[in-house]
């Protein structure tokens, strides 16, 4: 099979494999294709483990449960993006297995180490970023967001409310507002679905989020490639707090995933005082070391105003941290290692 085959292979399915980092000359070595298509290593543990109920109820305060899973807290309100907390992701085969990638890291949070949930956001219907398995463990009684065109992927788990928006439609869950906003990306869970990538308006959709609650902004960037659309938050004059942005699975899928200097340019674009980079380091995806995205960050934020908010998978970043201290190019990060 050729490269170039290989390539479009992955493109097709979306699967993608991962294996444990076993030594730093590992994870900083390319990625090959086999070990995109199938690997069985054994999952690391999370670095660091958030504990919620230390955090406080004003505020914000944000912990990476890894890949596109962060949990957010905004003045006492807790919110889940793209939860994904089981060792594989992919098809479920009849229920006796999953057929798709291993993760590298383990979840931050067990399912049952999370608080109360207020708010889920799916940002679209990728398997990475929409797991059938964890949003069957949650209360059906959790609003719910996703994308236009992706409800119809949940509608057998009978959530009880959930709001499908469309870029620029916004919805008020309690005094949470939620607003989507458009980014570059695709949308279709199976290779043979309608998508709006693809010219079809009636295609499944891709959102990032705009969170805001109290007069505090936490953009949540979903998963893309590089735009301009988030001057318009700038434009507004909104001051965005936390930009939760992907930063890996650039190589070779530049034309959907930013690589880590794109995912600050659009930080920048809508001026967010902080930047929580994901969606790295947790699944293989892509063929660029595990670590590079992250050190291609860190390297292209020197002499920037936005402070990188956090760095490893359980790391936790707190509003009140940043505003009590002088802007620094990296927050310490807290909770206790594993």
């Amino acid at each position: 099979m050729s490269p170039k085959t290989r390539r479009r292979f992955l493109q097709l399915t979306g699967l993608a494999a991962a294996t444990a980092p076993l030594a730093i000359a590992q994870e900083r070595r390319r990625r090959s294709y086999a070990e995109m298509i199938a690997n069985d290593a054994p999952v690391a543990p999370a670095p660091l483990r958030p504990d919620p109920s230390t955090w406080s109820s004003s505020g914000i305060t944000a912990s990476w449960i890894g890949h596109a899973t962060v949990l957010l807290d905004i003045d006492g309100k807790k919110i889940i993006t793209d939860p994904v907390l089981f060792e594989r992701i992919g098809i479920d085969m009849l229920g006796f297995f999953t057929l798709g990638p291993k993760r590298l890291v383990a979840p931050a949070l067990t399912f049952d180490e999370l608080p109360p949930i207020d708010l889920i956001l799916l940002s679209h219907a990728h398997m990475d970023h929409l797991d059938i398995q964890t949003l069957r463990k949650f209360d059906r009684s959790i609003p719910v967001v996703v994308a236009q065109n992706t409800v119809d992927v949940i509608e057998d788990l009978a959530f009880q409310t959930v709001y499908e928006l469309d870029w620029g439609e916004w919805a008020n869950i309690g005094d949470i507002r939620v607003e989507a906003f458009e980014v570059k990306h695709f949308g279709w869970r199976y290779p043979w679905e309608e998508d709006r990538s693809r010219g079809n308006w009636n295609g499944r959709s891709y959102n990032a989020y705009l969170i805001s609650r109290n007069g505090r902004h936490v953009v949540f960037g979903g998963d893309t490639a590089y735009h301009e659309k988030f001057t318009a938050i700038r434009d507004r004059g909104l001051d965005v707090d936390l930009a939760i942005m992907p930063i890996g699975a650039y190589d070779p899928w530049i034309r959907n995933h930013c690589n880590p200097e794109q995912a600050l340019a659009m930080a920048d674009q809508m001026a967010a005082k902080a930047v929580l980079p994901i969606h790295w380091s947790t699944f293989i995806q892509s063929e660029e070391p595990t670590h590079e995205p992250i050190e291609r960050l860190r390297k292209a934020m020197d002499g920037r105003s936005a402070q990188l908010a956090l760095a490893q998978v359980g790391g936790t970043w707190s509003s009140a941290v940043a505003t009590a201290s002088s802007p620094p190019a990296v927050i310490q990060e807290t909770g206790g290692t594993r």
